[in-house]
């Protein structure tokens, strides 16, 4: 197994990476890896000579305080997994580090992230953009890869590197799903027993209704909550609760 170096610090992260010169790949994540975080990082290590994982729960993108407050974080298995996966740098900075202005200035987006998870969640879209733009700057990484769960996410990352000619290229990796179709994710392990028998609902429901309509119809039938459920450029996408857990996802159509 490689090495594996951790930086905390900004500035010692960029004297490393001066240094190197090879084929620098970046995975960036809020931590609580998983499966599909592991996917993503040896789809990185297999097409990059360095692999970079970035570890931060970024406050700027939660609209909602208890939210942020009940992310999982599990710092020391997520270094044992992201090192198994093949990367070879981790960089977990504080909040100071990453925000020495106090998130005074920040990225918006005036079209696309009003919509879906945008119009539930003000401000979102804005922490996210806000936070990769500076990782990829920081970084300075060749490819980055992120997962199609996050369709949206992707969409307006790919486009912000586009309108800001940056040097990264922007990856999508398909979702990665367990045996009964629920979408991996970080807020998984929230689930009660009974909730999360109920969550592949959620895909099932994606795949087999034939219109979003029907969909949503068939998922509150089960008294799942959907915030939204539409089907945009031959994708459906959806956001919906259970155990107050608040779930996303999407499929083509």
């Amino acid at each position: 197994m490689n090495d594996l170096l951790t930086f905390t610090s900004i500035a010692e992260f960029k004297s490393h990476r001066a240094k190197l010169t090879s084929r620098v790949g970046l995975v960036p994540t809020m931590g609580a890896l998983h499966a599909g975080h592991a996917s993503l990082i040896q789809q990185c290590a297999e097409k990059n000579d360095v692999t970079i994982v970035t570890i931060y729960v970024n406050p700027t993108q939660f609209n909602n305080a208890d939210d942020l407050n009940k992310y999982p974080k599990t710092f020391e298995a997520d270094l044992e997994l992201a090192q198994k996966a093949g990367a070879q740098i981790i960089l977990a900075p504080t909040y100071e580090e990453i925000y020495p202005d106090g998130y005074t200035y920040k990225v918006t987006e005036s079209e696309f992230s009003k919509t879906l998870c945008g119009s539930h969640r003000p401000g979102h879209f804005d922490g996210v953009l806000t936070i990769v733009l500076k990782l990829l700057q920081i970084t300075d990484a060749d490819t980055a890869y992120f997962g199609e769960k996050d369709f949206q996410q992707f969409k307006l990352i790919e486009k912000m590197s586009s309108a800001f000619f940056l040097k990264t290229k922007i990856k999508s990796c398909s979702t990665l799903r367990e045996a009964d179709g629920l979408a991996m994710s970080s807020r998984n392990v929230r689930l009660t027993a009974p909730g999360r028998e109920k969550a592949p609902l959620i895909y099932k429901a994606l795949t087999t209704a034939p219109t979003a309509a029907k969909a949503r119809q068939i998922l509150e039938n089960e008294n799942i909550q959907v915030e939204y459920l539409e089907d945009h450029d031959r994708r459906r996408f959806v956001a919906a609760f259970i155990d107050q857990v608040r779930l996303i996802d999407n499929v083509k159509i």
